[in-house]
């Protein structure tokens, strides 16, 4: 009965004259029908019907990170980490219209029962697009690196995919730039802390990928961030709501806490910011904090009626919120595009096979030493290692559960009748007896190690050597595993090293121990595939490492200082153990004098091999104006596929974006005239410099 009234209602609502105004008129409309108590229902994730309007309740917060999450089954692709490491912005729009895609099919699945449940809806809280600017951060893996041009490249496509075209009558689904601002962990005292950071560093580092999806990809959500920023909680931070994202950017979207945010403004032991959840209510909406994941915004009728909230500001909101369900088609559902889409499209034969070209793409060959790889069939494998089968390990975090999963165990034993398979220890301890003698008259040992999210993620009860809480205290790989490879070394095994992990890996002891070293992240459902196609040659690698590997934690700053100095590629003053941008294939490529071409600079790049491979070719800047800015800073990233022996042009358009600097004089990153060094090669660190005067 519940059913038909809502349908009854909405059909009496959706009169000729309505279907002419806009989706802020419509809004506005409801919301001047509305009691308090029905206003207040609608401001949190959880939001209430108001039936005798002919809205139905919705739930707000859904995941999508790589692959729409925690409702069952669906495609699970690599971790973003793993997706940044391809530079592939056309393929990472694919896998998230795949995503949208399953994504409208199981919210029509969940309307069919006469659900509206958490992680049913289609407004997805993603993508993550804080810089990953310390490896030692559990979350790292759900970001796209340590660069602010190659994070906003990768979360605009993101947001592509996800919500389809702009412009059209009804958005396919929302998507969320998230964390808003000045967020990178540590996962133990997000509640806590409070983020300093001079104005550069906000500027040049930590805001441009939110101002990308913003203002040129059109993203529909922001989430504030746990954390204080200049000590004032982003969810009701006036200088970056206001004064940046609505007033310089020009944002007209939803604003969305982080879940339980609003709490930390009051709860004991957090930011002691608020006396009170009504006070921390009203500071939050007056700010511009639209909805609230979690409970505090129930108090909003007492902040109204003490005063402390106007009901202006509270409709503000309001409207915004119903002007974008409307836009989504939640007030119309029966009209929506994508009602016919089968169920067969959710984890579906297309949606695996983009999977595993986007696990493919993902894998960086860090080491080839005597050129071990690719594997050839003629020598005596062993599979070993704690990750060697290990399902979950392979769907990252906030994953989907997908019904088909290939672990490397699984690809290899279809390769190699005969493989010798043992897991030898756990990730961290339990080692295994006579491990070599088990091995005895094997020639090749790949070591399936690394670490997990069961130890690396968001706020964990973790408590092993080298993790806190999520985190990490150590970067390098656990010691019963280290030990391992070199016992293998030591009896003359040939090793190959599967690094697992989200996150950079200090590993320089095992460039000693291992022959080969291929990073592959946390794949996806199709990883083992990707990784056997890549060992024995089908796949030439073409992954580039999305943050810098350093050799300890020695080369790392404090944690909690969140000060560029000394922190990624851009500030590093060290020596790398592999660099940003860094990846091997299976041929090598040789880079020829640019040239200009129209306002385009045109470098050609040859393949000197005998196999067919993609290289990704980076291009990078720097304003010689003596200031204390990024040694160099990505500007521009081309994959191109060049078969062997063959020279194929690269191309850059060269636009004012492409000469941003920060200006103290403007408080911002402008265009800016001077000397200036572009620098192009296939990593950060072996390049080519073309000088250019642009002081006039």
């Amino acid at each position: 009965m519940r059913k038909i009234v809502l349908a009854a209602t909405a059909a009496l609502l959706l009169t000729p004259a309505l279907a002419q105004q806009t989706p802020e008129e419509r809004a506005a409309e409801l919301v001047s029908k509305m009691t308090l108590e029905e206003k207040t229902t609608l401001m949190m994730h959880e939001s209430g019907a108001v039936e005798r309007l002919g809205i139905p309740a919705y739930n707000w917060w859904n995941e999508a990170l790589h692959g729409v999450a925690r409702n069952g089954k669906a495609t699970t692709f690599p971790q973003p980490i793993g997706m940044a490491a391809s530079f592939d912005t056309d393929l990472v729009e694919e896998v998230f219209t795949a995503a949208s895609d399953e994504a409208r099919v199981k919210h029509r699945q969940a309307l069919e029962h006469g659900q509206s449940l958490q992680y049913q809806g289609v407004t997805f809280w993603t993508p993550n697009i804080n810089l990953f600017r310390d490896p030692r951060w559990g979350r790292g893996m759900e970001t796209y690196g340590e660069d602010p041009y190659l994070t906003g490249q990768m979360g605009m496509a993101v947001v592509r995919g996800l919500q389809g075209p702009p412009d059209a009558p009804i958005l396919k689904a929302h998507a969320c730039a998230k964390h808003f601002a000045v967020h990178s962990g540590p996962e133990w005292n997000r509640h806590t802390f409070n983020a300093e950071v001079s104005e550069r560093d906000l500027r040049e580092t930590y805001l441009p990928a939110f101002k990308d999806l913003v203002t040129k990809a059109g993203v529909k959500e922001v989430m504030i961030a746990y954390n204080r920023f200049r000590g004032v909680p982003c969810g009701a931070n006036d200088y970056l709501i206001n004064t940046i994202l609505r007033g310089e950017w020009g944002y007209q979207g939803l604003i969305v806490s982080d879940c339980w945010a609003i709490r930390d403004f009051y709860a004991e032991g957090c930011h002691g910011y608020s006396e009170d959840a009504a006070h921390a209510t009203a500071e939050a909406i007056h700010t511009g904090t639209d909805l609230n994941c979690g409970s505090s915004y129930h108090y909003i009728p007492e902040a109204v009626t003490s005063g402390l909230l106007s009901e202006e500001d509270l409709d503000r909101s309001l409207i915004r919120l119903l002007a974008e369900r409307i836009r989504l088609g939640e007030l119309d559902r029966d009209n929506t595009p994508w009602k016919d889409l089968g169920d067969s499209i959710v984890e579906g034969e297309d949606h695996l096979v983009l999977a595993l070209r986007m696990a493919e793409e993902s894998i960086v060959l860090l080491q080839n030493r005597d050129n071990i790889l690719p594997l050839k069939k003629t020598k005596r494998i062993a599979l070993i290692g704690p990750n060697a089968d290990d399902r979950e390990m392979l769907w990252g975090n906030y994953n989907p559960i997908p019904e088909f999963t290939v672990t490397p165990l699984d690809a290899l034993k279809e390769r190699i009748p005969d493989l010798v398979y043992f897991k030898a220890c756990d990730l961290v301890d339990g080692c295994e007896e006579d491990i070599l003698k088990r091995l005895r008259g094997i020639d090749i040992v790949i070591f399936a190690g690394g670490i997990s999210p069961r130890l690396e993620g968001e706020e964990m009860p973790v408590d092993k050597p080298g993790f806190r809480g999520g985190d990490r205290t150590d970067i390098e790989l656990p010691a019963v595993q280290r030990d391992i490879l070199k016992k293998l070394h030591n009896a003359g095994k040939k090793v190959i090293l599967l690094n697992f992990s989200g996150s950079a890996m200090g590993l320089e002891p095992e460039t000693k121990s291992c022959d080969a070293i291929l990073q592959v992240w946390y794949p996806g459902e199709t990883g083992g595939t990707a990784i056997a196609n890549i060992l024995f040659g089908d796949t030439v690698p073409s992954g580039k490492l999305p943050v810098t590997f350093y050799r300890n934690v020695n080369d790392l700053p404090d944690f909690e200082d969140y000060s560029m100095k000394g922190r990624t590629y851009r500030y590093f003053e060290g020596d790398p153990l592999w660099c940003f941008g860094y990846g091997l294939s299976y041929t090598t490529f040789k880079y020829g004098n640019p040239s200009f071409v129209n306002k385009s600079l045109v470098i050609p790049v040859t393949n000197t091999g005998n196999v067919d491979a993609v290289e990704t070719v980076q291009l990078y800047a720097r304003l010689e104006d003596g200031s204390e800015g990024p040694g160099k800073t990505l500007r521009g990233f081309q994959r191109l596929f060049i078969p062997a022996g063959k020279t194929v042009n690269a191309s850059f358009e060269l636009t004012s974006d492409t000469f941003l600097w920060w200006s103290e004089e403007a408080g911002d990153m402008v265009k800016c005239p001077g000397l200036w060094t572009l620098y192009f090669g296939g990593n950060s660190t072996d390049l080519k410099q073309l000088p250019l005067d642009l002081s006039h």
